[in-house]
């Protein structure tokens, strides 16, 4: 059927996680739009791009008129200042805006977000931060593209592009400064993302299996952060790991990271989405509290009503892991 109708982009069970895999193969490209049947498609935000989730009548619409109206979003601006900490990721960053501004914050906005800490930050990184936005109820989100993602499509676009950027007089409906220097580990606890506290308030909270996973934090750099924590540890409670594609899991083999996170205890799945909402792979038993890389904690979402989930960064889940408690992942990196 995939031949019949002429489509060239079709990725096979295995190959990963729809957002990683269409930047790795550069599908989308800075200045593009892209709809998606998953709300989570603001990730591609991280390139300059709009991105937006749209529903499966929708998609439908879509492919047999090849149009479709979207109303135009007032525009939101955040501004990072600062520069994070050790053991502080740009997981942290967008758990504290949910924290401080709430799961409505951004409803139906274009966010665009500015300032010197992007700057400090990986492509990889910069793409946790529209992913995550998806819990903040943007229409799109948008973080303004440089040489650092121009370098990363280089070698895979098949096209050109133009990159856009904001207007030096744009006007916004709403602006939020956040001063990342001094900011620690952040926690959404259960059953809301914009659920959120510093680690050390919630730290010893007694947890039964970690999942290091999904579109949000699963790419290579996020794999070498819990590697980082867990070489020469071993932990005390079930470890998941699934890498958000088949190019990850190579590189992450490639560089040593499967061998200690597996020497950790850690068992590792197919690249795809596992159990980050209920699929497969992790679907925790009742009563069975879950720390996970994840971008949702709503009550089931994991596939089982009864068992507590809980956000965090890669460093923190794998501090945790070790501990079998919501553990300061600093205490490992000292």
């Amino acid at each position: 059927w995939v031949r019949q109708q002429g489509i060239v982009h079709f990725f096979e069970v295995g190959r990963g996680i729809c957002h990683q895999v269409l930047s790795e193969e550069a599908v989308v490209l800075p200045g593009e739009t892209i709809l998606g049947a998953d709300s989570h498609t603001t990730h591609f935000g991280w390139m300059g791009a709009f991105g937006a989730g749209i529903g499966r009548t929708e998609m439908a619409a879509l492919w047999a008129t090849g149009e479709l109206w979207v109303r135009v979003p007032d525009a939101m601006r955040i501004t990072l200042a600062g520069k994070l900490s050790a053991g502080v990721t740009s997981k942290d960053l967008s758990l504290r805006i949910l924290g401080d501004l709430g799961a409505d914050g951004g409803l139906y906005q274009s966010v665009e977000f500015a300032g010197e800490t992007l700057d400090g930050l990986s492509v990889a990184s910069r793409a946790v931060i529209p992913n995550m936005m998806a819990e903040f109820g943007v229409k799109n989100a948008y973080l303004p593209p440089d040489q650092a993602v121009f370098d990363y499509l280089e070698s895979r676009r098949k096209r050109a592009y133009t990159p856009l950027y904001p207007d030096p007089d744009a006007e916004y409906a709403a602006e939020y400064r956040l001063d990342v220097s001094a900011l620690e580990p952040q926690i959404a606890c259960p059953d809301r993302p914009d659920n959120v506290f510093p680690v050390s308030q919630v730290a010893g909270q007694p947890i039964q299996q970690a999942f290091l996973g999904t579109c949000t934090n699963a790419r290579l750099e996020d794999l070498q952060a819990a590697a980082d924590i867990l070489r020469g540890q071993h932990v005390r409670c079930r470890l998941l790991v699934i890498p958000a594609s088949s190019q990850v899991y190579l590189d992450a083999l490639r560089a040593g990271v499967i061998e200690i996170l597996l020497e950790a205890g850690a068992a590792i799945g197919t690249p795809g989405c596992g159990p980050c909402m209920g699929n497969h792979m992790g679907i925790p038993a009742p009563n069975e509290s879950t720390i996970s890389t994840a971008n949702r904690n709503f009550r089931g979402r994991m596939g089982t009503q009864d068992a507590p989930i809980y956000l965090a960064s890669p460093y923190v889940v794998a501090a945790s892991a070790i501990r079998g408690q919501i553990t300061d992942p600093r205490e490992f990196l000292s």
